[in-house]
């Protein structure tokens, strides 16, 4: 079964990860890897997904630009148009 989380999902959490976490908690994609899959994060395909996918969540984003919610610590560009979703 291929993984949702791809190399560029993967290095795009490696070299953001410290805006949502005070110490690195992975240094590989492997641990990368294994970290998003312990804590259910999420990848989709465009801003409109996050929004909808981080209002779903009870988050309160009514008041919230599209610059701020591409903005907000959970939130990761892949670069590619997507977006990886960490809850942590």
């Amino acid at each position: 079964m291929a993984s949702v989380y791809d190399e560029k999902v993967l290095d795009a959490f490696l070299k953001d990860q410290g805006k949502l976490f005070p110490e690195p908690v992975a240094e590989t994609r492997e641990e990368a890897e294994e970290f998003l899959t312990d804590v259910l994060a999420v990848v989709v395909n465009s801003l409109e997904e996050v929004m909808d996918y981080l209002d779903d969540a009870g988050m309160d984003i009514a008041e919230m630009s599209k610059a701020d919610v591409e903005a907000a610590e959970e939130v990761f560009a892949v670069g590619d148009g997507r977006y990886l979703i960490v809850e942590a």
